[in-house]
């Protein structure tokens, strides 16, 4: 099929579903995903990628669709959403229409925070006047961010507050960080880790869990000090695990893998937004959060990429499981997740620390064809990456009906 007729069949066959929106609530809240762009046949992580792709689907999407700073990667950024349910058929239609439209080009898309066997040396930069002076800064650090993530923003109903949640939020983020491990991999051989992405990714500055400011004021100060010391040019370039993001009135949560699975991402955004809601609304809930509780969820950082939903996290008391925390967290967010009407699928994180995650698929996949040769092994793990990435259980009518992508 020419390409032109794969825009035309995308429109017309794609077209988004409209839906009766509910008016504008508090803690309104988005997604971003980042993808792998590979190889439809192989598997293997594309190198170059055509700019009509991107022109073509974001203009199909109605501009959920981009670039990242390579080339192998695309992002999808959803709108606005108030519920759950919004987010599911966001995601799919624009994971679906994506997919769809990259098959014009022999192309496919892999939700994972590291490609199985991506080669950093081979990546090529996205053609971008800040993604110039990011690599002009970085040089090989980089060029070695050959990463994906998703990241979740949730509108505050007052803004100036985002620090004081972001101060007491941090002993959650190693949770986060655990339930979407998707990067067991890094050029081409198993890591022993579940979630590698965020270890490549503390090569760059100001990443990781972010310091103990106590409020707006020590933030501002902080970012002030950077900007006018010629560091940074505003408060974007600060890449930590949560931050107040520069462009939105929202707390940015920017821990997790990238998801393969559609419902797991999902879940974790609607956990995340109940935190946020739940911190809010509650002002004395982890206020007495210290270096010492910076120090601890730094250490559970390192636990939920070296095991992911099997680590057991360092706590005042003693070692706790990942699912005992989790119990523990829905249980003191049950009224949040109602008045956000996202009780299931927060709950559906129980089922990821109970089935694993797509790490632990990855992981399984490998070793059970292991002994076909790791590169055979490592080509069965990206094809099922591609696969998983577009397929869901239980479709819903808000699912889009799209034939078969054309190679």
């Amino acid at each position: 099929m020419e390409y032109e007729q794969v825009v035309r069949a995308s429109k017309s066959i794609a077209r988004r579903p409209r839906r009766r929106r509910k008016p504008a609530a508090a803690f309104r809240f988005g997604i971003e995903e980042e993808y792998f762009l590979a190889d439809r046949n192989t598997g293997d992580v594309a190198t170059e990628t055509p700019q009509e792709l991107f022109t073509a689907a974001g203009l199909a999407t109605e501009g959920l669709v981009g670039r990242e700073f390579l080339q192998s990667q695309v992002e999808v950024a959803t709108r606005p959403l108030n519920t759950a349910a919004e987010a599911v058929c966001e995601l799919r239609y624009a994971r679906s229409v994506l997919n769809y439209m990259a098959g014009a080009h022999g192309l496919c898309i892999q939700s994972c925070g590291t490609h199985p066997s991506g080669r950093w040396r081979n990546a090529r930069q996205s053609h971008d006047c800040r993604y110039d002076k990011v690599m002009q800064d970085l040089q090989m650090i980089g060029e070695r961010n050959m990463l994906c993530g998703m990241h979740v923003h949730v509108e505050l109903p007052d803004p100036s507050r985002r620090v004081d949640v972001m101060r007491r939020m941090l002993p959650l983020l190693p949770l986060f960080l655990a339930l979407s491990a998707s990067s067991p991999f890094w050029q081409g051989r198993p890591t022993g880790l579940h979630a590698y992405r965020l270890a490549a990714y503390d090569e760059l500055p100001r990443t990781g869990v972010p310091e103990v400011f106590r409020n707006a004021a020590e933030f501002d100060a902080y970012v002030s000090a950077l900007v006018k010391s010629g560091v940074i040019e505003d408060s974007s370039y600060l890449w930590w695990m949560v931050r107040p993001s520069a462009k939105y009135p929202t707390l940015e949560l920017r821990a997790p893998d990238a998801c393969t699975r559609v419902e797991d991402a999902v879940a974790i955004a609607s956990l995340y937004r109940a935190v946020v809601r739940h911190l809010f609304v509650n002002k004395h809930f982890n206020e007495n959060v210290c270096a010492v509780d910076r120090a601890v969820a730094v250490e559970n950082k390192w636990r939920a990429q070296r095991y992911g939903v099997a680590a057991s996290f360092a706590t005042a008391d003693g070692p706790r499981t990942v699912s005992e925390i989790l119990d523990e967290l829905l249980f003191v967010l049950a009224d949040d997740c109602d008045a956000l009407g996202c009780t299931d699928e927060a709950a559906h994180c129980r089922k990821i620390a109970e089935r694993g995650t797509s790490a632990d698929a990855q992981i399984s996949l490998f070793e059970r064809n292991r002994d076909e040769g790791a590169t055979a092994a490592l080509t069965k793990v990206a094809m099922w990456l591609s696969h998983a990435t577009t397929s869901w259980p239980n479709s819903s009518p808000c699912e889009p009906a799209l034939p078969p992508s054309q190679g």
